[in-house]
C-alpha cells in the first residue's frame, strides 16, 4: 500500500475530509431545493415516474440509511423502518410534508456523519457485505450527485410554471 493509500484512512486526512465536504454540499443543495416551495410543489409530479422533488429527498434519505447504516449495523430495513424495495423509497404518503421529509433526512445526515466520524476510509464495514468505507462514502456521494441534478430540472419547472 502507497504512503497516501495508508494515511487516507485516517478520518482527518485531507482525502476523507474533500469527500465529507462534497458529500455535505451535495445534500445542502437537496434540501435547499425545497426553499420556498409549496407542500403541494415539493409532491408535484412532472415526469412519469415516481419522481418528485420530495420523493428525491425521501429516497436519499434510504439511500444513506442503507449506506451508512445497514452496512455498519447490520439492522434490516424492518428493523429501520425502511421498504425492502429501493424502488419504494420515493412513495409519498399522505403525512409526508416538507417540514417532515426534510426533518427526516436531516436527522440521518446527522447520525450517518456521527457513524462514520472515527472510522477511516479503509475500515471494513460488513453489514449487507465486507466492503471499505470509501466504497459506501462513494456510492453516497454518486446518489446525491446524481440527484442534485433532477432537483435542479424540477425546481426549474416549478418555478417557471408559477
Amino acid at each position: 500500500m502507497d504512503d497516501l493509500a495508508a494515511r487516507s484512512g485516517d478520518p482527518g486526512h485531507p482525502v476523507r475530509r474533500r469527500i465529507d465536504d462534497l458529500i455535505d454540499e451535495h445534500r445542502d443543495h437537496l434540501a435547499e431545493s425545497l426553499d420556498g416551495l409549496t407542500d403541494e410543489e415539493a409532491r408535484r409530479s412532472l415526469v412519469p415516474s415516481r419522481t418528485t422533488l420530495l420523493g428525491l429527498l425521501k429516497h436519499v434519505t434510504f439511500a444513506q440509511r442503507i449506506w451508512y447504516d445497514q452496512d455498519i449495523t447490520g439492522r434490516s430495513r424492518a428493523d429501520m423502518g425502511l421498504p425492502e424495495a429501493a424502488e419504494d423509497s420515493w412513495i409519498l404518503d399522505d403525512t409526508d410534508t416538507i417540514e417532515s421529509v426534510l426533518s427526516g433526512f436531516l436527522t440521518v445526515c446527522a447520525e450517518s456523519r456521527l457513524a462514520i466520524a472515527s472510522m477511516g476510509l479503509d475500515t471494513i464495514v460488513t453489514g449487507r457485505r465486507p466492503h471499505p468505507l470509501w466504497d459506501s462514502h462513494l456510492h453516497v456521494l454518486r446518489e446525491l450527485a446524481h440527484h442534485c441534478g433532477h432537483a435542479d430540472i424540477l425546481r426549474e419547472q416549478i418555478l417557471a410554471a408559477r
